[in-house]
């Protein structure tokens, strides 16, 4: 039993990783690097429907061209008029011009318990969704290891601010984002991450799931 907990949740951390670099800005090394290769091994290990999406999000990244994914992306994320698919939890949770409100906060808190750290070359908010992500692989990791040592009560307290964090931010704001993506995405590649993330984070939040 042991064992098999283990790979299921070396999978979702390798999943959480995956997912939030896909929010970068698209480059030839996500082929190079095996990114989908490797996502689609991970979720096969969870869900066998989801790792055919990612099968489908590496063809449809290998189909595009870099300059179409790139534009499509900037048109997405960045603008610069209007932002189509905005990446900040706070526009969600507390209104389309929130942004690094209360909810932006309590997301920061929640990653100084971990002390979880933004690299000075990441030059969004806190509560974009690749920090979300990554912030979640990194508890997910550490669950992770403290299963592999036997440290019981870390692990648990681990997974209950894991379970807290999607309830109060990722798991909440990821549905309306993914919508918003999926409607204004020009490509296929940004169109079918919008669907594996929110149906990845859908599985992954008991409110989500039961909803």
């Amino acid at each position: 039993m042991k064992q098999n907990t283990l790979s299921a949740n070396q999978a979702r951390a390798v999943i959480y990783r995956l997912l939030g670099a896909c929010y970068y800005q698209p480059e030839a090394a996500f082929s190079e690097e095996d990114v989908f290769g490797q996502l689609q091994e991970a979720l096969a290990v969870l869900d066998d429907s989801l790792a055919e999406q990612a099968a489908r999000l590496g063809k449809a990244f290998a189909a595009e061209s870099l300059d179409e994914l790139l534009l499509d992306y900037s048109r997405l994320f960045l603008g610069p008029f209007d932002i189509l698919a905005k990446p900040y939890g706070s526009i969600y949770l507390e209104g389309e011009k929130v942004v690094m409100g209360d909810s932006t906060m309590d997301a920061l808190a929640c990653y100084r318990q971990e002390d979880f750290v933004l690299s000075d070359d990441f030059r969004e908010v806190p509560d974009h969704i690749a920090a979300e992500l990554e912030f979640l692989y990194l508890l997910t990791f550490r669950e992770n290891e403290a299963l592999a040592s036997g440290e019981n009560k870390r692990r648990a307290a681990l997974a209950a601010l894991k379970t807290t964090f999607l309830q109060n931010h990722l798991g909440r704001w990821v549905p309306p984002f993914a919508a918003a993506l999926l409607q204004g995405a020009a490509t296929d590649f940004y169109r079918l991450l919008a669907e594996l993330t929110e149906g990845f984070i859908r599985k992954q939040s008991p409110r989500l799931a039961q909803g």
